[in-house]
């Protein structure tokens, strides 16, 4: 699947889950909505955005727009309002900084974590030659 098929397909159901969400927030605290709004938009938004690193902007517009609406939806502001301060009072992140935020988050612990033979001259070469280096 391509990449801008994989964020229409997130961004569909991020928009029918907040529309479901519009339906009861007004029976909803602020905090439980806040609560709702990431456990089930906001996971689904994360989930497999590491693949989206480097992707075209258009790509993470569709995404953005989807943010956007879930932080108006819980807010309980109008669709014409603008959604950076939203996101901001909510502690979110725009959607190109989640997965930046991501791979910076993946990569330290793959640098910090692994045991020292992954970090040996020897491996490293044998994985990009496919042989080990020689002995003389």
């Amino acid at each position: 699947m391509r990449l801008n098929c994989h964020a229409k397909e997130v961004a569909r159901a991020c928009n029918y889950r907040t529309c479901a969400l519009r339906h009861v927030r007004t029976m909803l605290t602020d905090d439980m909505t806040q609560t709702a709004a990431c456990s089930i938009v906001g996971s689904r938004l994360d989930y497999c955005n590491a693949m989206l690193y480097g992707a075209p902007a258009a790509t993470f517009d569709v995404l953005q727009r989807a943010q956007n609406n879930l932080a108006r939806v819980t807010c309980q502001r109008g669709c014409r309002t603008d959604a950076r301060p939203l996101l901001r009072s909510l502690h979110w992140l725009p959607v190109k900084y989640r997965v930046t935020y991501k791979m910076a988050v993946l990569t330290f612990k793959m640098s910090s974590s692994t045991p020292a033979y992954f970090n040996s001259r020897q491996l490293f070469q044998f994985v990009l030659c496919g042989h080990p280096t020689p002995r003389f």
